[in-house]
């Protein structure tokens, strides 16, 4: 017999290694094959809902690390909700719609125009079904359970017919209207956008200070007078049609040098602009109120050069948007290109007069040498007339922020056409009184969700499109828009039964209801609308189409979880059209997230070759990689990640495997039906552990309660490296191995450390499913799967409080011991902490911790051998800490034991086991008694 033999080294075939890449899928698979999403959802009847409500995304390319970020962090909170208590089931969606799809097609060498509107549409549903699987296979291999056989696509027939339904809600109370004002336009999509669909950069343009030359100065001005002028768009200056200043700012007439001209310029500017002209020797003429110029008008700046605009004249216009930061204080006003000119322009009843087409080019309107030019390039034309006028000042180049189209990555232009819109400004006060009924993570988002519609002007809602819902609007002989609840019912009824196709295959007196007459058609003719609505609306009007409609699911909704942008997006969209349809907010809590960047900040690109595909570290590393990434990140601010970081994932998932792994092992031999201690007879070390881990429980359901993944994370690494590996797990292996397999020490340690290993199994699983139902495979509990299981609750104890205090105490002198022990190995007087005796000098207080442990101090320790002497006794060799508490670490004296490797004088004692100090001779006598008759083998010397 060997020494070891009569050691219980605890066992397992849980493997080291977790080969995630290969073993996941087949995990994934096994869930499916058992329906265990659905046994889940089976033995939650009943509980209390909790409905996490999925932001759909949208159904073009695979997914990418943000989507991984998103999908994960939803997985966590559905798990969790669905192991605490409560009927929390998860439907994915799919936005469906839009112009990505209609343009993916046109690369795949699709052209519309050469086949019906329905063939198109019917291409971009197939695109869009292809496209969500191939999402679907991707967040399924993260893990991420769900409906995944039922989820909502934004689509399907139910869905676009509550779409409908939501529309006419807005028109029932008069919220919508048509009228032609400048919306974002995106002249490579050819079509309007919404705020949520611009993105924002930096761009150079070029910026023109010039002058326009007063026409009826209103007896304030003689004809003599020039305003000066800047604008940042000089392509817009053919359909220039105003000035304007601000009421209340002070203008200056003045001259300069030999210039016989007079000039009008804001007072706090005119020495500025000067410097910046060159212009010298300023003279004032007079002083004005921007009000005194109000209703002056000015010859268009071409007239003198063009006869087509001899006859335009501009208006001075009184307005609040005007600034004296940069430019003149008098601001180039064109009503079709710019929500203040247009506002301003309506006030004083100007045209809206916008001449470039849907491709961005200047139509005739403009003039005969803008006509067909793209209007970047028309900005040449524009500063060469009034060069030739004789009125450019300067020409100069700023640097300044420029919306771009986030589809095409193309800047947009801001262009009056006819649109529907919403109007926001007659619900403003509803939808800000909604905002406060929401509770937001993190508590910020209340304050930029509020800004977000307290500013926003009226939402365009109509699309210059194909792939979408259409607008389900008549029109009548004269011109008038039908939408009456009759009209827009009998669509909703179409659309549920054959889908937003038949709007495109029947004309429009058979989309109406049969017999419908209006006295604005006396002949029953009627049209339709040919556009479709902003997909905002689509992915808005999901609190309808998907919980309303489900009958499992509630609304509003408990939580909507998504990126910081969908504040100006999905939260926000979603918000307006719920108050409309219901008068309160879609969701009770919002939950937003930073965006994914690479490791240096920067946001990911195909391009410049930073981007991190998950289905790729999923291959290399597994999904539990990128699924602790979450649970690790800061996701309250942008998140930066690179392979490097998933590498130290990597690294903290080994740490976790290999704490359930030792855990499996030493209770390979318990079987908690019959060998489980009472709290009452556990040891005073397994009591506190066992308190600790209830504490640990408790703090971590708190912070999953309040989402905060980042704060659970932290704790979860305390607790695995501190408080088990480093101390319990660490001092348990002289008890586990050496003590009596069935001792009241060993099955006491073997309790604790059972229901830590079980009770961290199911506290684990949202997190890391895949490995906790690996550990569960070899745990004798009665569930098939940890996934069916309940996260514990945490349980308090009579004593716990002195018990905490104790060993607190205790700890901290423990951690002075270490801290010795360690200066001991570096100076080469020991090498493992059991080759150590310490001799520790301690005030009172310090004694009666030690004396309440109720525990062996040396086991605590982990040294050999214990002294303890009063503090005032401490030799000045002694290391000192700031607590009065002192130790001297010392070689132990003795032989090294061959089982307990205790170094003990006692070694040698018993003649028929001479390897073995007393404790352990005893141990073997009693339970070996062969190795007492027959000895153990003899070690071969090396």
């Amino acid at each position: 017999m060997k020494v070891k033999d009569t050691l219980n080294l605890g066992k397992t075939k849980f493997p080291m290694r977790g080969h995630l890449p290969e073993r996941e899928g087949q995990r994934e698979q096994l869930w499916e094959e058992n329906k265990v999403y659905e046994q889940r959802q089976k033995l939650n009847e009943g509980k209390p809902s909790f409905v996490l409500h999925d932001g759909p995304p949208y159904a073009n390319g695979p997914i990418h690390i943000g989507h991984a970020m998103n999908k994960i962090s939803k997985d966590f909170i559905v798990r969790y909700k669905s192991m605490t208590g409560y009927r929390a089931p998860y439907v994915p969606g799919w936005d469906t719609h839009g112009l990505p799809i209609e343009q993916q097609l046109t690369k795949e060498g699709y052209d519309r125009k050469k086949m019906s509107l329905t063939e198109f549409r019917d291409l971009c549903r197939e695109y869009a079904l292809g496209q969500v699987e191939r999402q679907k296979a991707g967040f399924k291999r993260l893990g991420v359970t769900g409906e995944w056989d039922n989820p909502y696509l934004t689509l399907h027939k139910e869905f676009e017919a509550a779409q409908i339904k939501v529309f006419g809600a807005f028109a029932e109370k008069g919220l919508l209207y048509r009228g032609k004002k400048p919306v974002y336009w995106s002249w490579s999509s050819e079509s309007a956008l919404a705020e949520a669909e611009v993105d924002y950069k930096d761009i150079t343009s070029h910026t023109a200070f010039y002058t326009e030359k007063v026409k009826d100065g209103k007896g304030v001005l003689d004809n003599n007078t020039y305003f000066l002028v800047w604008t940042t768009t000089p392509w817009t200056i053919p359909a220039s049609e105003g000035i304007t200043v601000g009421a209340d700012f002070d203008y200056t007439v003045f001259t300069h040098d030999d210039d016989p001209k007079q000039y009008v310029a804001a007072s706090e500017l005119v020495a500025k602009l000067a410097d910046k002209f060159g212009w010298d020797n300023l003279q004032t003429v007079k002083t004005l109120k921007g009000a005194d110029l109000e209703y002056i008008t000015a010859e268009h700046a071409f007239a003198s050069v063009d006869e087509f605009y001899q006859d335009r004249e501009v208006l001075v216009m009184l307005g609040d948007f005007v600034t004296t930061s940069d430019g003149t204080g008098l601001v180039h006003t064109a009503p079709g290109y710019g929500d203040d000119d247009y506002r301003v322009g309506l006030k004083y009843g100007l045209p809206v007069f916008a001449p470039v087409d849907d491709q961005g080019r200047q139509t005739e309107e403009a003039g005969p040498d803008f006509a067909g030019v793209f209007y970047q390039d028309s900005e040449q034309i524009s500063l060469d007339k009034l060069a030739q006028a004789g009125l450019l000042i300067l020409q100069e180049d700023i640097e300044h922020s420029y919306p771009f189209d986030w589809r095409t990555k193309q800047p947009i232009i801001f262009r009056a056409t006819d649109q529907w819109f919403v109007s926001i400004d007659k619900m403003r006060e509803d939808i800000l009184n909604a905002v406060d009924e929401v509770t937001y993570y993190p508590a910020w988002g209340k304050t930029r969700l509020r800004n977000m519609l307290k500013d926003r002007g009226d939402w365009v809602i109509s699309r210059q499109r194909v792939w979408g819902v259409p607008l389900p609007i008549f029109y009548a002989e004269d011109g008038t828009p039908i939408m009456t609840k009759e009209t827009i019912d009998h669509v909703a009824d179409l659309f549920r039964e054959y889908g937003s196709n038949v709007w495109f295959e029947r004309d429009a007196k058979d989309l109406l209801p049969d017999g419908f007459t209006s006295e604005h058609s006396p002949n029953g003719e009627f049209t339709k609308e040919t556009d479709i609505m902003d997909v905002w609306f689509d992915s808005g009007s999901s609190h309808q189409g998907v919980l309303a409609e489900r009958d499992y699911l509630t609304y509003p909704a408990d939580l909507y979880l998504e990126g910081s942008d969908q504040y100006r997006g999905w939260f926000n969209s979603s918000l307006i059209t719920s108050v409309v349809v219901s008068g309160h907010a879609p969701y009770k809590a919002i939950l937003s997230q930073g965006f994914t960047l690479d490791g240096e900040g920067k946001k990911m690109s195909k391009s410049v070759g930073n981007v991190i595909d998950p289905n790729d570290v999923v291959q290399k590393m597994g999904a539990e990689i990128i699924r602790l990434w979450v649970m690790s990140a800061d996701t309250s601010a942008d998140v930066r990640v690179s392979m490097g970081t998933l590498q130290q994932m990597s690294e903290a998932y080994r740490k976790l495997r290999n704490t359930f792994r030792f855990l499996l092992a030493n209770t390979s031999d318990f079987d908690p039906k019959t060998n489980t201690v009472a709290y009452e007879d556990l040891q005073s070390v397994d009591q506190y552990m066992l308190v600790k881990y209830n504490r640990f429980v408790a703090q971590m359901r708190s912070y999953m309660d309040e989402y905060n993944f980042l704060d659970a994370d932290k704790l979860l690494i305390n607790f695995v490296n501190n408080d088990l590996s480093a101390f319990y797990m660490n001092i348990a292996k002289d008890v586990l191995y050496i003590d009596a397999k069935d001792s009241t020490n060993r099955r006491s340690m073997q309790t604790v450390f059972y229901e830590i290993l079980v009770g961290m199994t199911k506290l684990l699983t949202p997190f890391l499913p895949h490995t906790t139902e690996e550990v569960w495979e070899y745990l004798p509990e009665p569930e098939d799967f940890v996934q069916l299981t309940e996260i514990p609750d945490a349980q308090t104890f009579a004593n716990e409080a002195d018990l905490l205090a104790t060993w607190d105490a205790f700890m901290q002198l423990r951690t002075h011991v270490l801290k010795a022990l360690e200066t001991a190995r570096d100076d080469k007087m020991i090498g493992k902490s059991l080759e150590a005796q310490a001799t520790l000098y301690v005030t009172p207080s310090q004694q009666a911790t030690l004396e309440a442990l109720n525990a062996s101090v040396e086991l605590m320790l982990g040294v050999s051998a214990v002294h303890v002497h009063a503090a005032d006794e401490a030799p000045a060799s002694a290391t000192s800490f700031d607590d009065k508490f002192a130790v001297e670490v010392t070689p132990a004296t003795g032989k090294t034991c061959e089982r307990c490797r205790m170094v003990k004088e006692s070694v040698g004692a018993d003649r028929d086991l001479p390897q073995l100090c007393d404790r352990c001779a005893a141990l073997v006598r009693e339970h070996f008694p062969v190795a007492v008759t027959e000895g153990f083998e003899v070690k071969e010397a090396k």
